[in-house]
């Protein structure tokens, strides 16, 4: 399973990895890339952790597609996913 999230292509930090100095740049910078992310997400506590991950992808895709300056980018991480059975 992967887990997405947004970027901006001048943001040296991973938002997987140092989420603080990633907020910080991007705040500082002034893209609020979480603030766009939840305009364009419809995510709900009554979808699955899947389909939560799917509806971000998705928003993820929009911005990147409807953003004229091509300012944000999308790191995705491959997560393990908890309902597999490993033992297979």
């Amino acid at each position: 399973m992967f887990r997405c999230a947004i970027s901006t292509a001048d943001n040296p930090y991973n938002p997987f990895e140092d989420f603080e100095s990633w907020y910080r740049f991007d705040t500082d910078h002034g893209y609020n890339s979480c603030g766009m992310l939840a305009r364009f997400q419809q995510t709900s506590d009554q979808f699955t952790d899947a389909e939560n991950a799917y509806e971000i992808e998705r928003a993820i895709d929009t911005i990147i597609k409807n953003d004229p300056l091509n300012r944000y980018i999308k790191i995705k991480e491959n997560i393990s996913d908890p309902n597999e059975n490993s033992d297979a």
